[in-house]
């Protein structure tokens, strides 16, 4: 399976700058089926949750107050961005410091359960954004994905797995 990393123009700033992940053979990217599936019943929420990534891009940056960190395993940088008391949305995402963040998909988070393991469309969507991760990091190793500044990734933006 291959996924590509793609940069979110229209969302990214002069604080952070936003990806997200193109799956082969999918003509939507994970964030982009997000929207679409919460469009019609989560509208308000969508809302809010775009507010919030203009605000990093072109204010903050990308600080850890907007995330729920640890969403994953140590270390894997898979988070979730904070939703409101009332808010039912969860969307992950991975954190490369304060200016990169790669937006994954995620779901409906009823507050009556505690563990997205408790969920399986979010249990699927996080362990999606794990995978990446790992393979993220092993292109960062190898050197075939690196920096170019420090609100931009370059070099190999495609990621494979046998998986």
């Amino acid at each position: 399976m291959k996924y590509q990393i793609v940069k979110l123009k229209q969302l990214s700033g002069k604080k952070a700058t936003f990806y997200t992940v193109a799956l082969e053979g999918e003509k939507k990217t994970l964030f982009e089926r997000f929207l679409d599936e919460n469009e019609q019943d989560f509208s308000y929420e969508l809302i809010d949750i775009v507010d919030r990534l203009g605000v990093m891009a072109n204010h903050v940056g990308a600080i850890r107050t907007f995330f729920k960190e640890n969403e994953g395993r140590l270390g894997d940088l898979v988070c979730a961005l904070y939703d409101s008391p009332k808010a039912n949305l969860r969307l992950y995402c991975i954190r490369l410091g304060n200016a990169v963040i790669i937006l994954g998909g995620g779901g409906h988070k009823p507050k009556t359960i505690r563990a997205l393991q408790e969920d399986d469309k979010l249990s699927q969507e996080n362990s999606l954004m794990r995978l990446i991760s790992r393979l993220l990091y092993k292109k960062i190793k190898e050197g075939d994905l690196f920096w170019i500044s420090d609100l931009e990734l370059g070099g190999d933006l495609t990621l494979e797995t046998d998986e």
